[in-house]
C-alpha cells in the first residue's frame, strides 16, 4: 500500500500514522519471511516443551528471532536462566548499531527520550531495513507514531505465527521447520543488497562475504563477528579517504 505524499493532511493525525505503520507491513516480504520463521520458532517451541503462552510473551519481550532461538534452546538443554541470559544478550549485542542509526531518523528537537522506549525495543534487523524504506517518505513529526505502529504490525504477525507453529508442531518435519528458519538471514541478506547506496555499502557487504569463508577456517567460534568487524572497517576506511581526498 503506498503511503501518502508527505504534504497530505492525512499526516496530521498521530494515530492515522500509526494505522499507516500497521499497513505497511503488507508492503514488505520480510513479513513473509517473518511469519515462517516463527512457524519454526513455535514449533521449536513446543518441541522443547515450553507452553504456548511461555513462547509468546518471549516474542513479545525478546522481540529478535536469532535471540529467541538461543532462548528456547539453551533453557531446552537443561541450562540455566543466568547462563540463557548472557547469551541471550551476547547475541543482542548486534542491535545496538542499528539503534544508534535508526534514531536520527526519528528524532525532532522536541522528542523525549521517553518517546524512543517502545521504538528502540522494536529495533531488529527486519525494522531497520524498513526504516530505512519507509521513513524517508514519511514526515519527520510523525515517524515515532508510524514506527510505532509499523513495530506493532511486525509483532501480530509474529504472534500469529508463533501460535500456528506451535499448533502444527507436531505434523511439521524437522527438515522444513529447519529450513524456514534459514528464510530469515536470506531475506536480511538480499535486502540488505538491495539498501546499499554508497560503494562503502556495497565494499562492506562483498568483503564481509568474501572474508566469512578465510575466517570460518580458523574455527574461532565468533567468525561472523570478526569478518563483519574486519569488513566494515575497511569500508569505513575507504569511505573516510574518499570524503578526504574529494574535500
Amino acid at each position: 500500500m503506498a503511503l501518502p505524499p508527505l504534504d497530505s493532511p492525512q499526516w496530521k493525525s498521530p494515530i492515522r500514522a500509526f494505522a499507516w505503520g500497521v499497513s505497511s507491513v503488507a508492503s514488505t516480504v520480510l513479513a513473509l519471511v517473518l511469519f515462517a520463521t516463527y512457524l519454526g520458532i513455535g514449533a521449536l517451541a513446543h518441541d522443547s516443551h515450553f507452553s504456548l503462552g511461555w513462547v509468546l510473551g518471549s516474542t513479545v519481550l525478546v522481540w529478535a528471532g536469532p535471540a529467541q532461538i538461543i532462548l528456547i534452546s539453551t533453557l531446552g538443554s537443561g541450562a540455566t536462566a543466568v547462563q540463557a541470559a548472557i547469551a541471550v544478550t551476547v547475541s543482542a549485542i548486534r542491535l545496538f548499531p542499528m539503534v544508534v542509526s535508526v534514531l536520527p531518523l526519528l528524532k525532532t528537537p522536541g522528542t523525549r527520550r521517553r518517546h524512543l522506549v517502545l521504538v528502540t525495543h522494536f529495533i531488529a534487523v527486519t525494522l531497520w531495513v524498513e526504516c530505512y524504506r519507509l521513513l524517508p517518505k514519511v514526515p519527520r513529526e510523525r515517524r515515532i507514531a508510524f514506527t510505532h505502529g509499523l513495530g506493532c504490525g511486525l509483532l501480530i504477525v509474529c504472534m500469529v505465527a508463533t501460535t500456528l507453529g506451535y499448533g502444527l508442531a507436531a505434523n511439521l518435519p524437522p527438515l522444513f521447520a529447519a529450513a524456514i528458519l534459514l528464510l530469515t538471514p536470506l531475506a536480511f541478506l538480499l535486502s540488505t543488497a538491495r539498501n546499499c547506496k554508497q560503494l562503502s555499502d556495497v565494499l562492506a557487504l562483498v568483503l564481509g562475504l568474501a572474508l566469512f569463508p578465510l575466517i570460518s577456517m580458523l574455527h574461532t567460534g565468533v567468525d561472523i563477528l570478526i569478518s563483519g568487524m574486519t569488513a566494515g572497517t575497511i569500508a569505513y576506511g575507504v569511505h573516510w579517504w574518499r570524503e578526504r581526498e574529494a574535500a
